[in-house]
């Protein structure tokens, strides 16, 4: 072996210590000594995938306000404006990353201020560069498991995310297969996605698909219902907020815009978005710039838009709920996913996998899809999808046995020509009285909406 490859293979073990975030890691570097930039720049650059470089506080800040950067690294003693007071300015301004603060004054009092400040991690001069390092893995690390930890929270919050098979698009029908094909081509493409169908027929799935196949599959998947979070709380959701913004915000918090950095963003339900937030998510997806609630600048960002709707958004830009100029910056490329009643022999194959998967999470037996059941299945009209489907399934492991309006329209019971409508009707009523009339609970296990339970029981009488 060579001398410059036994090198190469010694740094690239020595690399592998500092976890797998490195190599993806932005970095400024704010020190007035050009020997200290140049030293850490050397160290940084060939590891990183972006390293720039400040002389002071003003140039540091134009820094960041045209780049987004993971970590800042920081020098206290500068002349001008100290790095502590020019880190307090930027916080009160909406800046968010980790800062390492080096300095060769490690005294209570600094550490205190640093603290006060918002600093993460310090190195003590004269450092090694493999100290530094840590320090930056150990912020990488930090942030990523934060962010993680947030974004998984809100899934188990959410029952949509409770759906099995989520980052597969199943089913060997022509639309699935057209849809599947669609996705792989614009996998790649910074190009954002709009998904409609009807709901419950796996935009999430799709969205999810989608991510997994791009360039940014390592990084997060950031999903969003515009329609589940209260309007006073979407804009700071989104795109972050300062201490003090308004009443209840006691700390700063990032938005789920950053939260997306550099992996994707999935707006579900976007024709929900209050429409005076429309104008704001129009200019970020233009300027690819957020403002932070209460801060006083636009922070950059990189993040791919991923969106998805069940609503008609042409007719509500026509009633003057949607704006236009949103509608077509994301209809660029749309996505029609099927609804279930129009995808043949996909029910089949779905209804057993689910079987599978939910009999295996509840620990309980398998109930048999025979051809009775099947037949049923294949007569349904399912409004409510895949998400019915699943629910179905669900219902049925715990019973031990299909609910008796599927078993009777199998067996012709309900009688020989009856109407998908009529079946539909039986069905749903039946789930009602399964729930003492409770329409929420109904809606909930059919994988519709309370007010598709309200429109039928109206046109129904009932």
């Amino acid at each position: 072996m060579s001398v410059v490859s036994a090198r190469d293979a010694s740094e690239s073990a020595m690399d592998s210590e500092f976890g797998p975030w490195l190599a993806q890691a932005s970095i400024l570097i704010v020190d007035d000594e050009p020997g200290m930039r140049n030293f850490l720049v050397k160290v940084l650059r060939p590891r990183c995938k972006l390293i720039e470089e400040a002389a002071d506080a003003k140039e540091a800040s134009a820094r960041l306000d045209a780049q987004h950067f993971d970590i800042v690294v920081l020098d206290n003693v500068m002349p001008g404006e100290s790095g502590l007071a020019w880190l307090a300015g930027q916080r009160a301004a909406g800046f968010f990353s980790d800062v390492i603060l080096m300095t060769a004054y490690a005294d209570l009092d600094t550490a205190i201020e640093a603290l006060h400040a918002g600093v993460v991690d310090f190195v003590i001069k004269p450092f090694r560069s493999n100290q530094l390092l840590n320090a930056i893995a150990r912020c990488l690390d930090r942030r990523r498991l934060l962010r993680e930890n947030h974004v998984l929270r809100r899934e188990l919050g959410s029952s949509s995310q409770r759906e099995f098979l989520r980052n597969r698009l199943l089913g060997d029908s022509a639309a699935m297969r057209q849809v599947r094909d669609t996705i792989a081509r614009v996998a790649p493409l910074p190009t954002p996605i709009l998904f409609t169908g009807e709901s419950g027929t796996g935009k999430e799935v799709a969205a999810r698909s989608l991510h997994s196949l791009s360039g940014r599959a390592d990084k997060l998947f950031v999903p969003v219902n515009c329609g589940a979070i209260p309007a006073d709380m979407i804009e700071s959701e989104l795109f972050g907020h300062l201490k003090g913004a308004f009443t209840g915000a006691s700390r700063s918090r990032e938005g789920l815009f950053m939260y997306a950095q550099g992996g994707t963003l999935f707006l579900d339900e976007i024709g929900e978005l209050p429409y005076a937030l429309q104008s704001k998510l129009l200019r970020a997806l233009e300027d690819r710039r957020v403002r932070p609630v209460g801060a006083e600048r636009e922070v950059p960002f990189d993040a791919r838009f991923v969106f998805a709707t069940n609503a008609d958004l042409q007719a509500r830009v026509a009633e003057g709920r949607f704006r236009p100029d949103l509608y077509f910056r994301i209809n660029i490329m749309p996505v029609q996913l099927p609804p279930l009643r129009n995808r043949g022999d996909d029910v089949q194959e779905l209804a057993t996998l689910f079987m599978r998967e939910t009999s295996q999470q509840l620990g309980m037996p398998a109930v048999p899809v025979d051809d009775g059941v099947r037949a049923a299945l294949a007569r349904y009209d399912w409004p409510g999808n895949i998400r019915e489907l699943r629910n179905l399934v669900e219902r049925a492991v715990i019973l031990g046995a299909f609910p008796d309006d599927f078993q009777g329209a199998a067996s012709g019971d309900a009688g020989d020509g009856q109407s998908l409508a009529a079946i539909e009707r039986r069905h749903i009523l039946s789930v009602l009285r399964e729930t003492g009339g409770n329409r929420e609970e109904a809606a909930r296990r059919l994988g519709i909406s309370r007010k598709t339970i309200d429109r039928k029981c109206k046109d129904w009488q009932t």
